[in-house]
């Protein structure tokens, strides 16, 4: 009876994640990635040079629902701007500063150290601050997209 009910628990933990780690698991519209598998890569062209991004869910530039995880370096910034959609925000580590308003202002900016949450609605202007490497994970519906308050901030834009 021992051994049966251990083969069973074996069974159980392969069936519920025990199947290879090198490739994330989708079954019956599931998803899931062990965090040793993320796949990091660079940022959106949609913001500033030097994050990294994985998208663990979804496809941010599809419509649907999304899940985007970034990783800021220490001192990182997202000048002011807004989202046509719901912006939904948890920090995983590190601390992330974030302020509404058009204008830029480190100190009015409030620290939200890993564990924080925030829910930003359609167009809501703001900004934000890494003050040490962080990472948050974005959740929104797609298409995703950004428009700076000040055009010259969009690192999409080409220098004249």
């Amino acid at each position: 009876m021992k051994i049966a009910l251990h083969t069973l628990a074996i069974g159980f933990l392969l069936l519920i994640g025990g199947t290879s780690a090198a490739n994330p698991q989708s079954r019956d519209g599931h998803r899931i990635i062990p965090s040793r598998d993320i796949a990091w890569a660079p940022g959106p062209a949609s913001i500033p040079a030097g994050a990294q991004a994985a998208t663990l869910y979804g496809d941010p530039s599809k419509e649907g629902l999304f899940a985007l995880r970034l990783k800021l370096r220490k001192g990182y910034r997202i000048p002011p701007h807004t989202h046509p959609k719901p912006e939904v925000v948890t920090v995983l580590s590190g601390t992330f500063r974030l302020d509404m308003g058009e204008v830029e202002d480190r100190g009015k900016a409030q620290p939200l150290p890993a564990g924080s949450f925030c829910a930003l609605p359609p167009g809501m202007v703001h900004y934000a601050i890494a003050d040490e490497d962080t990472v948050i994970q974005l959740n929104s519906t797609g298409p995703w997209s950004l428009t700076y308050v000040t055009p010259k901030d969009d690192p999409r834009q080409k220098p004249m």
